[in-house]
């Protein structure tokens, strides 16, 4: 089984909307860089939101994202997991990122959305029950995921559903 280590956060200090993914696929573990499958919808998404498409380079598209009030972060900080998919990762193994420190330094955020079932349900059973209560407490939306495993739903359907991230940080 491979063990594998997530990012840091990427988060402004006003930051006030969190995307949680699971745990980057190898794509993105090789090149360090979030959503670096070119086939995951992630960019093209943020593309249509923020105007953060992969047009920009890597560090511009997370400039944006920073000056647009969103944070980016995954779920897990590191599990073993054989190859990209979330329904390989060996829950038993998952250590969750330290969520009490980043919203120590990001108490702005008031809304987070799950990149996908996997993550809301890892942090669902492994993060939000040893939260301080004010953070515990923080919404969520689960949205569909961009990862193109995800193939039941087209760019454009998927596009729809994550607009709403617009709506957070107006």
């Amino acid at each position: 089984m491979n063990e594998v280590s997530g990012f840091p956060p990427v988060a402004g200090a006003s930051a006030t909307v969190l995307v949680l993914g699971s745990m980057p696929g190898v794509r993105s573990l090789e090149e360090q860089q979030y959503y670096a499958q070119p086939r995951n919808a992630f960019w093209t998404i943020m593309d249509r939101l923020f105007q953060a498409g992969v047009d920009l380079p890597y560090q511009e598209r997370l400039d944006v994202l920073r000056a647009s009030g969103i944070a980016l972060w995954d779920v897990l900080q590191r599990c073993e997991r054989p190859g990209s998919l979330d329904s390989s990762i060996n829950e038993s193994t998952a250590k969750p990122n330290d969520f009490d420190s980043f919203f120590g330094k990001h108490d702005q955020i008031q809304q987070i959305f799950f990149n996908g079932l996997t993550a809301s349900k890892i942090y669902l059973r492994k993060v939000q029950p040893n939260l301080e209560p004010r953070f515990a407490s923080i919404p969520f939306v689960v949205l569909p995921s961009t990862s193109p495993a995800h193939a039941s739903m087209t760019i454009d359907e998927k596009a729809k559903k994550w607009s709403i991230i617009g709506n957070a940080v107006l």
